[in-house]
């Protein structure tokens, strides 16, 4: 017999969602059925499986363990040398400054991602530990491309994804970007637009009008600093959609340094040359949290900042000679 008491991490969910990931090599058919024999309980008592877990909850697994041991297959932890730029850190987030070159999540099987750091981090320091990895693991609540540096969050509780990840989705939570676009740019713009993603080339349109398919994307900039040929800009990311930034600058007639998949060739090669720049020139620099009521109000109002990579900082100080 096993027992696995529910903690806040396990709270909020169904009881056959958590026995899925408990016993994730099981069919659903053997589940439902050792909840029909009382082979599974909950606080000792039979279940169907659609109940609501609350923390303190009891589950008893009365089954041997070469079954459980058979139905459970084994977390591989991806161990990484974990030397994560860590800007903030409490018992339920995290918030990196994600270096140029790491993936936000695994592409393949094979990719070491920041959530593979995250894991390796919280083990090495003891905040996790295997077997919690088997209900609950850790996640980020916001993705930046590969060749994008900056503020990502990561959700080291159930509740810090789940608050974290309602922030992003109403917006509530301000993102802010700097960048440094080809031309001059000398006042705010406040831009709407259509977005449209190709799955295969990974590119996207964008329209000033409706077209089947697309989505509405809202983009505000304003410049920083006037650089020789271009201009550093301050980038309020209204909605969050792939290549947004990117692509809706460049529609502009800005397109970031760096970017060859929507910029221009010829200018990033004088980069590319001079400064040896291999990434578009776009970082996540500023998070500004809302006013929080209940839920994490240790963010509440908290204005977060990752400093600019030092190649960045270069290329605007070899640009404003």
């Amino acid at each position: 017999m096993q027992e696995i008491q529910i903690s806040a991490n396990e709270a909020g969910q169904r009881l056959d969602k958590l026995l899925v990931k408990y016993l994730n090599e099981a069919p659903k058919s053997f589940l439902y059925k050792m909840l029909r024999k009382k082979n599974i309980v909950l606080n000792g008592k039979k279940a169907t499986g659609n109940e609501k877990l609350v923390s303190g909850d009891s589950v008893k697994l009365f089954l041997s363990d070469e079954t459980i041991q058979k139905f459970s297959k084994e977390i591989k932890i991806c161990k990484v040398n974990t030397n994560l730029d860590i800007i903030y850190e409490d018992k339920d987030i995290l918030l990196v400054n994600k270096p140029v070159g790491m993936l936000s999540q695994k592409a393949e099987a094979k990719d070491v991602s920041l959530v593979e750091h995250l894991m390796s981090y919280l083990l090495e320091s003891g905040q996790l530990t295997k077997e919690n990895l088997k209900s609950f693991k850790p996640s980020i609540c916001n993705r930046l491309d590969r060749n994008t540096s900056g503020l990502v969050v990561c959700g080291k509780s159930l509740k810090g994804l789940q608050v974290m990840g309602q922030l992003f989705k109403d917006r509530s939570l301000k993102k802010y970007y700097r960048c440094i676009v080809a031309g001059k740019v000398t006042e705010e713009q406040y831009v709407k637009g259509y977005l449209s993603k190709n799955e295969k080339k990974n590119q996207v349109t964008i329209s000033t009008t409706y077209f089947p398919d697309s989505q509405e994307i809202e983009t505000e900039y304003r410049p920083i600093q006037q650089l020789k040929e271009g201009t550093l800009l301050e980038v309020h990311l209204i909605t969050g959609k792939t290549h947004q930034i990117r692509a809706h600058l460049a529609s502009q007639g800005h397109a970031i340094i760096g970017d060859y998949k929507y910029g221009d060739r010829e200018v990033n090669d004088r980069y590319k040359k001079q400064y040896h720049l291999s990434h578009q020139l776009l970082h996540a620099y500023r998070l500004e949290m809302p006013k929080m009521d209940e839920e994490l109000l240790q963010l509440s109002q908290k204005i977060f900042i990752a400093s600019l990579p030092k190649q960045f900082e270069k290329i605007i100080e070899g640009e404003s000679r």
